[in-house]
């Protein structure tokens, strides 16, 4: 299983080491700034873009956890991240703006029979090639090669029937899909570094510590704050679960790449009905064990770890603050 945020990686880094609601107040600054550039081919939002991207990759080599385990769990949404680039070249086409490329291509009875072909060679040989991403990659750009070579090389391509259009990536179109691929990347490490670098139990204190304001209006905070600490905790010992019964399906026979959509279907139930049984087994333990460790909803809890702001939680949420400031000035004040 390719997600990876609610993981928890235990470590001796300085972001490790940060006071848990420093941490959180933090992430969500961090990913509101993110969102606060515009999309636009303005040469300093294209700086402040690129900035906080390197930026959340900057912290990453300060947690001490290695930048391909956080990446890998990108895998799971790059056909929406590709997607959506794609859509982006496609419906930005300033009238104003010369395009960068401009190629011929068509869909036609030719070209679709390539494309079948293409992708069953996709299917059959990704199994056999260790980087898949890039693998994807290279499919996707051969979708459009091969719809080129086919009106440009195939004299008859226009037989049974055909759609014609002209492939054009215009400047906007690409500063466009490229703001959205770096703003959903730096967004997603940011969020991953939280739970890697927190423990359910810091999550939950800081959690519970930063909503204690809504108290006042008898909001039970510290319900919402174990109840979010703990589903983000039971992504992962999902997903181990899932990926195993995946396994022993597919030692049974089961293949989850290459069947029809009944079967597919049939797949999806088998796996989800163990997936819910297991799922309702591990709350009643996690229950139980709270209980046992004397847990009661509403009752006064001490805690192990009294948590105090020193000079580098101040210093980490300084940076942050100093972050979006300039990014407000840069948007609005100037």
């Amino acid at each position: 299983m390719n997600i990876k945020i609610g993981q928890y990686i235990a470590g001796n880094s300085i972001l490790h080491k940060l006071d848990p609601r420093i941490k959180i107040m933090s992430m969500i600054l961090l990913i509101v700034a993110i969102f606060l550039v515009p999309i636009s081919s303005e040469p300093e939002n294209i700086i402040w873009m690129i900035s906080l991207f390197l930026f959340s990759l900057g912290i990453v080599f300060l947690s001490g956890i290695r930048i391909g385990k956080v990446l890998q769990g990108l895998k799971a949404i790059v056909f929406l991240m590709t997607f959506t680039f794609i859509i982006q070249l496609f419906t930005i086409q300033p009238a104003d703006q010369t395009a960068l490329l401009d190629q011929p291509m068509t869909l036609s009875f030719i070209s679709v029979i390539g494309l079948v072909v293409l992708t069953f060679l996709y299917h059959y040989l990704k199994p056999k090639i260790k980087f898949r991403t890039t693998w994807f990659f290279t499919y996707v750009v051969l979708i459009f090669v091969l719809q080129w070579a086919v009106r440009m090389y195939i004299p008859s391509y226009d037989i049974v029937f055909n759609f014609d259009y002209d492939f054009k990536v215009f400047p906007e179109g690409l500063v466009r899909g490229g703001f959205i691929f770096l703003r959903i990347i730096a967004v997603m490490v940011v969020a991953s570094l939280l739970t890697f670098t927190t423990s359910t139990i810091e999550l939950n204190d800081g959690l519970e510590s930063l909503m204690k304001p809504l108290r006042i209006i008898k909001i039970p905070t510290y319900i919402f704050s174990m109840m979010i600490s703990l589903t983000l905790r039971s992504i992962p010992t999902l997903l181990v679960e899932t990926d195993k019964i995946m396994k022993a399906q597919t030692s049974r026979g089961a293949d989850f790449n290459e069947s029809t959509l009944r079967q597919k279907i049939r797949q999806i139930i088998a796996l989800l009905i163990p997936v819910f049984v297991i799922s309702f087994d591990r709350a009643d333990d996690l229950s139980n064990a709270m209980e046992a460790r004397g847990y009661i909803i509403g009752e006064p809890r001490t805690k192990l770890d009294v948590y105090k702001i020193n000079y580098k939680d101040i210093l980490s949420l300084s940076v942050v603050i100093l972050i979006i400031v300039g990014l407000l000035v840069t948007r609005f004040a100037l």
